[in-house]
């Protein structure tokens, strides 16, 4: 069965450009959505993607309509090779039913995937060099004498929980954590 997802992302634009190329391409049945592509809880896509079975194939207008992120795409589409579901976005000419739409799309994941790769141990190894530089990272702790200096100002029922922030430099989320241990 061919299924068919379309998406915009306001209430005010028209999904007829969509929902008439999925006819075209001879989806039995069309989701239809207005909501952000940077949203990961869009109901129409989730029950989209609920409904599809081994032997399936997804088919959208573009790319875009099914999420922003590559990560996502590749993650959505990797999901759709290990149960059997075919893939087709019709402007992007992508078709996972071919033998070179199949080896694209491996293809894009193992970028994907060095990628990801790459950053965390980019990440790991500047981590690293700064703990041999004595730097430990994270938020510079607030000298508790800053933090004794707000509760007391707070105390005082004088100023505005900005104000205190603003003049001492402690946080508001700091602020409050420390009102909470003064109160147990």
């Amino acid at each position: 069965m061919k299924i068919g997802y379309a998406r915009v992302s306001t209430l005010d634009q028209n999904l007829d450009m969509q929902v008439d190329a999925l006819k075209v391409a001879g989806c039995d049945k069309i989701y239809m959505e207005k909501l952000s592509g940077k949203r990961d809880d869009r109901p129409e896509l989730n029950r989209c993607l609920d409904n599809l079975r081994k032997g399936d194939t997804l088919v959208v207008y573009k790319l875009d309509r099914l999420g922003r992120s590559t990560f996502k795409l590749l993650e959505l589409t990797a999901g759709f090779e290990k149960e059997c579901i075919d893939f087709v976005s019709i402007v992007d000419g992508i078709d996972t039913t071919t033998p070179v739409g199949k080896f694209f799309f491996r293809t894009m994941a193992s970028i994907a995937e060095l990628e990801r790769d790459i950053i965390v141990e980019r990440t790991q190894a500047g981590l690293k060099a700064a703990r041999a530089r004595g730097r430990i990272g994270g938020r510079p702790s607030i000298p508790q004498k800053e933090i004794e200096r707000a509760l007391k100002l707070y105390e005082t029922n004088e100023y505005t929980v900005p104000e205190i922030v603003e003049m001492t430099g402690v946080s508001k989320a700091t602020l409050y954590r420390s009102l909470r241990k003064v109160a147990k």
